[in-house]
């Protein structure tokens, strides 16, 4: 039986393709016609074209497989038809569930996101069990992965699907081909283009971290349980700064208040609207960066052996590959 993943050529799937490959998993990879596949060089896959929006390439891709791993999700913070999103994040995750319990699949772990989480006020560290609703969610993007995690539990209660639900925090790392807004920032920072900052806070993570948490999740999580897989609670400056004195520059002094850098964002995404490329920074972003997104792993640490090394380690990993790439 082969084992099925989506979002394999992705940044942070390319990551668990790798940590199942070591395991000497047999692989078939569903990615969409004429995707990016330069994180598949050199590996030894099956590759299966398909679309989270085409339900019958769902049920084909399935066929065969006795594990799923969806991590694949339309993940950016400006996007021109967030109609669009929604079909993939939300409608895609449910036809494909839906397609792999109807074969009598084993066991799906899908990858959500913390951004589904509540934050707490004072800024402690968040869990699993931290409240949130819809109407917390800030963006397209974090709602839409709420409302994709609603439905996958709608469907391990209703429907008795195996499934097992991660929340990786926020991934850093090589292979960040697109590059995610997180690898923005440390490459935009090694670049000079990072002249100031914003008072906010992120959980870092190394993106092979995440993926063996990925793993972990397939072999002890328990269906219908979620686990966030995170690393260390950090301030955005002193990220900023150890990109910087890795790199031998100066970290950036000028802290901008967020209510100052809201006109802007509007501003860059009227301008994105006419070049249809993304902006530097959206309003929506920087209304998200108000909060400290701080979270804990313990669960993932007590029930399924989840281990992380230190956060800057996957910056550093993530600053080499950039320079080694060449990305400008």
């Amino acid at each position: 039986m082969k084992t099925l993943i989506t979002g394999a050529n992705g940044f942070v799937g390319s990551s668990v393709l790798r940590e199942l490959l070591n395991k000497g998993i047999n692989i078939r990879a569903l990615v969409r016609p004429g995707s990016d596949r330069r994180n598949f060089d050199g590996l030894d896959i099956e590759i299966f074209e398909g679309d989270l929006l085409d339900v019958n390439s769902l049920k084909k891709a399935v066929i065969g497989c006795g594990h799923l791993y969806h991590v694949a999700a339309d993940y950016r913070l400006w996007i021109p038809d967030p109609e669009s999103m929604y079909k993939t994040n939300v409608d895609g995750t449910r036809e494909l569930v839906l397609a792999a319990s109807e074969t009598g699949m084993d066991k799906i772990v899908y990858t959500s996101s913390v951004a589904t989480l509540g934050i707490n006020k004072d800024g402690t560290p968040s869990d699993e069990t931290t409240p949130s609703s819809v109407e917390d969610m800030i963006g397209h993007y974090k709602r839409s992965k709420f409302l994709a995690e609603q439905e996958v539990k709608k469907l391990i209660t209703e429907k008795q699907c195996p499934v097992t639900i991660v929340n990786p925090s926020t991934p850093v790392g090589p292979r960040d081909i697109k590059p995610t807004p997180t690898g923005r920032i440390v490459l935009d920072t090694i670049r000079k283009r990072m002249p100031a900052y914003v008072d906010t806070g992120l959980n870092i993570v190394h993106v092979d971290d995440v993926a063996k948490g990925h793993l972990l999740a397939m072999e002890k999580g328990i269906a219908g349980e979620r686990y966030i897989l995170g690393g260390d609670n950090m301030t955005l400056a002193s990220i900023l700064e150890y990109i910087c004195v890795s790199e031998d520059l100066t970290p950036p002094k000028i802290k901008l208040p967020h209510n100052l850098i809201i006109p802007i964002a509007w501003f860059m995404e009227r301008i994105a609207d006419i070049t249809h490329k993304e902006p530097r920074a959206t309003v929506e972003s920087v209304r998200m960066s108000k909060k400290l997104m701080f979270f804990s792993s313990e669960k993932a640490k007590k029930e399924l052996g989840y281990q992380s090394r230190p956060g800057v380690e996957g910056l550093k990993d993530a600053i080499d590959w950039f320079n080694k790439e060449n990305y400008r």
